[in-house]
């Protein structure tokens, strides 16, 4: 074999690779309702979703407390006794801003956090 032949060879080879293959058939729609219901539930994994949504509310709600009970207090005491939700800058509640901004901000170190011990574990 010549170097064109090998080279025609692999360009073969090649394209044949790049050709589309046939998808596979569709799987048949379950019959009636409850079967119907069910192949929702598993194949759009509902209930795993359920579930971290309401462990996120509840995550939401937990690093509010933090920031409003334990952190901003900390803070008012450094500020001498001012109430840290009180705090304006004409029409602007800046103080009520900052205890939010600083619950997201928790809030991503707390997801960041756990998607790093996750993917650890080989969770993904």
């Amino acid at each position: 074999m010549d170097k064109e032949d090998q080279i025609i060879e692999e360009l073969e080879k090649i394209r044949a690779l790049l050709e589309p293959k046939p998808l596979p058939p569709a799987p048949p729609a379950p019959k009636g309702f409850i079967k119907g219901f069910e192949s929702f539930i598993s194949t759009y994994k509902v209930m795993g979703l359920a579930v971290a949504f309401i462990i996120g509310l509840y995550l939401g709600a937990l690093v509010q407390a933090l920031v409003t009970d334990l952190i901003m207090p900390i803070i008012q005491f450094a500020t001498h006794g001012t109430v840290w939700e009180n705090i304006d800058f004409g029409p602007f509640r800046v103080g009520d801003f900052a205890g939010s901004l600083l619950t997201f901000f928790i809030i991503l170190i707390v997801v960041f956090i756990m998607i790093k011990m996750t993917s650890k574990m080989g969770i993904k």
